[in-house]
């Protein structure tokens, strides 16, 4: 028998054979193999794609309000089943009502519900709990695991007033390490290899350090010696050891930058009906570091407007403001500074104050594309002002990011340029309800700028 194929591939003009191939078996079955790895890859990759172009349609935690039948509306081929996070997981049909006609099923051995996304569907949860749902794609492919939330529904009063802010840190915030000449003329660093960028001094020697003067002070008190500093870093405390150096004025050091306290302005988000306030929709950094400023206490204060600088394509502006750092301008306390935002208790008598009445607030899944509102102050009171929601991010891997809104009122356009620094925790306002707050302009387009969710506000 012979051991090859043989293929005959063409004919010249005269009507003679042109060519044959001769192929091994071998060769054969290799060169099929490597088109079924062409199709395996092929396949594989569309897979990939379908998969990874859904991953965002549906959030991996998902709220709903307690006691309100609402719409889950996200229309994909996703589905799964929905059960208690507890043992008795079966008791998730006696406090879960889930209701659409052909779509949703309770399996009674287990005690889940059928959920499928590639319809609209209703949910009324009737207490406070939690849950889970477990999804696939196209009921096959695993999906990925969703939280579901239920909360209590909330009435805001939105705000939108311009706020002085103050923050003192938790012990003095490293923000550099510098090197000096000391008294024998050498180039020194002492905090070289011991202290970083970033670090948090709590106590020296035992002392706890509470801002800059006492700091240098016991430096200096010193006189030299080995120093135990202890510093949080990256949410740990640890003790290290420093010996300062002498400078060329006779004045101990340990060669770094230092901040204790930071100031700014920025725009309330919302008060709530017990009197405590969200702000700004990003938490408060340090200018040096980009690090979350670890607070020991903060305060905020009346701030009267009194220049605009406005934003332009690749320069941001800004809003002035002139503050009095004083006991009668105090309007509330800081009590948190989170990457959602700054919390607190507001003075009661900004309350009375207050130019809104409370209002719903809107779930993430609730948004739309289309017009809204902000309120923020560029003048002298709160203003509405038109702008349109043109992205809304449900799974966004930043969370102060959900939302891109793009302004489109004339006047403010006219006053501002659009986004602009210091409207950080404008409320946005969709349908009467209370949408989130704006927290950055986009550099390249000063109309356009990010939101935060205000679901994602008040989980701090």
């Amino acid at each position: 028998m012979c051991p090859f194929s043989v293929k005959k591939v063409g004919k010249t003009r005269n009507g003679k054979l042109s060519d044959l191939i001769y192929m091994t078996r071998e060769q054969e079955k290799k060169y099929r193999g490597f088109l079924y790895l062409i199709l395996l890859a092929g396949i594989t990759a569309l897979i990939l794609t379908i998969y990874f172009a859904y991953w965002d349609k549906i959030p991996s935690t998902i709220k709903i309000r307690a006691g309100v039948e609402q719409e889950l509306d996200f229309r994909v081929p996703i589905s799964g089943e929905i059960y208690r996070i507890q043992e008795e997981a079966a008791q998730v049909s006696s406090v879960t009502e889930l209701a659409d006609t052909g779509i949703l099923e309770e399996d009674e051995s287990t005690g889940s519900i059928h959920v499928d996304f590639a319809h609209t569907v209703k949910v009324r949860a009737n207490e406070i709990d939690t849950y889970q749902m477990d999804l696939k794609l196209f009921g096959v492919l695993p999906y990925k695991n969703v939280d579901v939330q239920v909360i209590q529904d909330k009435l805001l009063i939105p705000s939108g007033i311009p706020i002085g802010i103050y923050v003192k840190t938790n012990g003095v915030l490293v923000v550099g390490i510098g090197e000096f000449e000391n008294s024998d003329g050498d180039t020194v660093s002492p905090a070289k290899y011991v202290l970083q960028k970033g670090d948090y001094i709590l106590k020296i020697n035992g002392e706890e350090v509470e801002n800059k003067k006492q700091l240098i002070r016991l430096v200096e008190e010193s006189e030299g010696e080995d120093m135990v500093l202890t510093i949080k870093r990256n949410d740990e405390i640890t003790d290290v050891m420093i010996e300062p150096d002498k400078n060329k004025g006779s004045e101990w050091k340990l060669g770094i930058w230092i901040r204790d306290n930071a100031q700014g302005i920025g725009t309330m988000t919302y008060e709530g009906t017990d009197h405590t306030f969200g702000a700004l929709g990003h938490g408060i950094n340090d200018v040096d570091t980009s690090i979350l400023m670890n607070l020991e206490e903060g305060m905020l204060y009346k701030t009267e407007i009194v220049g605009i600088t406005r934003g332009t394509n690749g320069s941001p502006g800004e809003l002035t403001g002139y503050i009095e750092y004083d006991s009668e301008n105090v309007i509330g306390e800081i009590t948190e500074n989170t990457s959602e935002g700054i919390f607190g208790i507001c003075d009661e008598t900004r309350m009375e104050d207050s130019a809104y009445e409370p209002i719903p607030i809107a779930l993430k899944q609730e948004i739309s594309l289309g017009p809204a509102q902000i309120i923020c102050s560029v003048s002298s009171e709160p203003e509405f002002y038109d702008v349109e929601i043109v992205e809304v991010n449900l799974e966004h891997e930043n969370v102060n990011r959900g939302i891109v809104i793009r302004v489109v009122d004339e006047k403010l356009l006219t006053l501002t340029g659009g986004i602009i620094q210091g409207m950080s925790g404008s409320p946005i306002i969709q349908n009467g309800k209370l949408v989130g707050a704006v927290t950055h302009v986009l550099v390249n387009d000063s109309t356009r700028g990010y939101g935060i969710f205000i679901e994602e506000m008040l989980t701090h």
